[in-house]
């Protein structure tokens, strides 16, 4: 396992964390002191489990076991992958943040940070996919299929 493949699914284990607590802290408000949490607490911690927990490691698991870019082919650039987890990891780590501070009371400012980020979002799903869509291919099943095998 590699450098970036153990940054992603270290990075999502730290996300999940996050996201428990800040669930901890939400279900303490509403079951002990009756303070229902505020929609942005909700997104927040939405956010913080499922794209920085299961995204982060859905992404480093794909980029660990998917096979390897075929020699030769220049679409395959790592240092997409890198540029990918960065911009998500800033991205998700801002949206979590803004919406906190949106629950605290809203602004324009916070409120055009949060979309920002959630556009980051995207485009780093986007520059991680264009990375890995080279070595979304068929290693060997292909001539098993052709021969009749099924799956």
């Amino acid at each position: 396992m590699y450098t970036l493949v153990r940054r992603f699914i270290k990075t999502g284990i730290g996300f999940l964390f996050l996201g428990l607590v800040t669930g901890l802290w939400v279900m303490v408000r509403r079951d002990i002191f009756g303070i229902f949490p505020n929609p942005y607490v909700v997104s927040a911690h939405v956010h913080a489990v499922l794209l920085g927990f299961v995204m982060f490691m859905i992404l480093g698991v794909a980029l660990w076991l998917f096979p390897r870019a075929e020699k030769g082919d220049t679409r395959y650039r790592p240092e997409r992958a890198e540029a990918a987890y960065w911009i998500l990891l800033v991205s998700t780590a801002a949206r979590y943040v803004g919406e906190l501070l949106q629950a605290r009371g809203r602004t324009t400012f916070v409120g055009w940070l949060v979309v920002a980020a959630g556009v980051g979002q995207i485009l780093g799903l986007a520059v991680y996919f264009w990375t890995l869509w080279p070595r979304i291919r068929s290693v060997g099943s292909h001539i098993r299929e052709a021969r009749g095998e099924k799956f």
